[in-house]
């Protein structure tokens, strides 16, 4: 059944009409809505749309979400539930099934994964109700009886205006599983957000820690802007990230060959627009620590971090979320930065004290539909047995190392 729906949602696109340009009318019917590949979405009114968006995804930007779609491991082949008026379009969200997703036979989409950890669809914010009601109109003619938001801002103003549009239906969305993150409000003063957070004793370990690096040659904090400046300074990341535990894991980006295929035409293809910065730490001419931002509207996202471990008593990854910290709070176009960490991740919690509340929200397509409360016991089982292999797991590893 779930191959039958991820053949309704791309075959609009692959039957008659399958020869027209993206983007040309065949695609842009007024006032209703249009299942797409991901592939065949106009790039300018996918870009036009980003810039109107009710809420900023960088992991949706057409420059980033594309070049995962092409090459990323597991992650291409992606199609996309799209929202028109009066031919512009006012609504997008990369979809795949939930056969694909999660190997469970049920007819539901669920938000393709973006590599980053961030899946908020885009609205546009002169029109986000009536773009969240052709999505899920969309969704429905794709044979969909549910769709999957995973990992959603979930004080958002993109699920408020879905939850909106459900409510008018008498419908209401299910927060599967939630947690917070980090966030900084980069509005404030730098160095007194960081005395807030780290407080004196930390901050004078921190900067003997610095003084310390600096032995090793004065420290410079760099900021890769320009398409060419990013092009060598992801070579310079993907070389650190490498270097240290994922390497040895063989996880790094670089190591898989579509990975690094994807990362090398994102941050380049976001450079053209100002949306990627790659910040690096070096002592002298010896780079210590390295990561990617990427920016939309006025948030950026602390995608990736990579350290040198030679260094890591002088602790070369915090030194440069510090280096960050400054420079993004001394940024007038950005008032908040998304760290898309982890819950609880032990190094940027305690320096980003903002919390951002991330979740999978289920939403109903239909009303009393029991294929939905199928869909929802299914992947609540599931997320039971993943939590209940993950426990056992981490007893018997106790176990082992005792």
């Amino acid at each position: 059944m779930a191959d039958i729906i991820e053949f309704a949602t791309e075959r609009r696109a692959s039957g008659k009409d399958a020869t027209a340009q993206p983007g040309r009318s065949e695609h842009r019917p007024t006032r209703a809505g249009a299942s797409l590949p991901l592939t065949a979405v106009d790039e300018t009114e996918w870009r036009s749309l980003a810039d109107r968006a009710i809420e900023p995804n960088a992991y949706y930007l057409p420059d980033w979400e594309l070049a995962v779609n092409a090459s990323a491991p597991g992650r291409t082949g992606a199609s996309s539930l799209a929202a028109w008026i009066d031919a512009r379009l006012v609504g997008l969200m990369p979809v795949i099934s939930m056969w694909r997703a999660y190997k469970i036979p049920l007819p539901a989409l669920v938000s393709a994964h973006p590599y980053g950890t961030l899946c908020t669809p885009s609205l546009d914010r002169e029109c986000a109700e009536s773009a969240a009601t052709q999505l899920l109109h969309t969704a429905r003619q794709a044979g969909a009886h549910a769709l999957l938001l995973r990992e959603v801002a979930l004080d958002g103003a993109t699920l408020k205006a879905i939850g909106e549009v459900l409510r008018r239906d008498g419908l209401s969305p299910r927060i599967l599983n939630s947690h917070v993150r980090a966030c900084l409000d980069a509005t404030g003063e730098a160095e007194e957000l960081l005395r807030e957070a780290l407080r004196a004793k930390k901050l004078k370990e921190l900067r003997r820690q610095r003084h310390r690096l600096a032995e090793h040659g004065a420290l410079s904090f760099e900021v890769a802007r320009s398409p060419k400046e990013v092009s060598r300074a992801i070579e310079t990341f993907l070389a650190l990230e490498a270097s240290g535990w994922k390497g040895k894991r063989g996880t790094a980006l670089v190591q898989v060959e579509g990975d690094a295929t994807f990362i090398r035409r994102a941050t380049r293809a976001l450079a053209e627009s100002g949306r990627c910065e790659i910040v690096t730490l070096c002592a002298g001419e010896t780079p210590v620590a390295s990561g990617i931002v990427l920016r939309h509207q006025g948030r950026a996202f602390f995608f990736k971090l990579g350290v040198d471990e030679r260094f890591a008593q002088f602790s070369p990854g915090v030194q440069l979320t510090l280096e960050l910290t400054r420079h993004l709070c001394a940024d007038p176009a950005i008032a908040s930065a998304d760290s898309t960490a982890s819950p609880d991740h032990p190094m940027i919690n305690p320096i980003w004290r903002g919390r951002f509340a991330i979740g999978d929200v289920l939403i109903p397509l239909r009303a009393n539909d029991p294929l939905v409360w199928l869909i929802h016991a299914a992947l609540v089982a599931r997320q039971f047995a993943r939590e209940a292999i993950r426990r056992g797991l981490h007893v018997l590893s106790r176990l082992t190392s005792g």
